[in-house]
């Protein structure tokens, strides 16, 4: 199962490596680092952006209660389905660019957490900032969004909008990855 989940990561990375980001799914230090930066006990609804083959998801499995609502995001259909048939009793939708609409549908008007796996530097700039925005609208002020990079240039387009809290390298990841822990300042909408 592990294997095919590699094969699949690596096809759809041969397919469209601006998409995917990594020739390889997250490590298991690197979704262990995400998930453990969410204090769980404070969050009733969080959405992961990239759920890919879900080496994040299962990491946020573990972690929230039966009553958290969670909301999977993942562009590539193929992975959507499969992240859908594990997890069933998650919301699972495509297009993070309508993360707010999707929520709403859903009865929630802001969440408490947002991980993402999204590599935003590979996407158009257009695209990338129609994201940012949706995660600024998506999340509530003082939520948590964590998100991992392979470099530190989204640390710029965060601050504005976010307390950046800590940002660590995990070095046991392909790619080394920096982990981004960050708090949505209070005051912006």
């Amino acid at each position: 199962m592990a294997s095919d989940q590699y094969l699949m990561f690596l096809q759809k990375f041969i397919q469209n490596p601006k998409q995917i980001g990594s020739v390889l799914p997250s490590s298991r230090f690197l979704a262990n680092k995400m998930v453990q930066s969410v204090p769980w006990s404070e969050v009733g609804s969080v959405a992961e952006l990239g759920s890919g083959t879900g080496a994040i998801t299962r990491y946020i499995k573990s972690s929230v209660s039966d009553s958290t609502k969670v909301f999977l995001f993942e562009n590539d259909e193929n992975m959507k389905a499969n992240i859908q048939k594990q997890y069933p009793n998650f919301v699972c939708h495509t297009n993070a660019c309508y993360l707010t609409n999707v929520i709403n549908h859903h009865g929630i008007h802001q969440l408490d957490c947002i991980i993402s796996g999204l590599p935003f530097f590979n996407f158009p700039r257009e695209l990338r900032e129609t994201l940012i925005d949706q995660i600024i609208k998506a999340l509530k002020p003082g939520g948590y969004f964590v998100a991992f990079q392979y470099s530190l240039q989204m640390k710029k387009h965060l601050v504005h909008a976010f307390d950046i809290e800590r940002i660590n390298l995990v070095p046991l990841n392909f790619p080394p990855a920096f982990v981004y822990v960050c708090r949505k300042k209070r005051g912006i909408a």
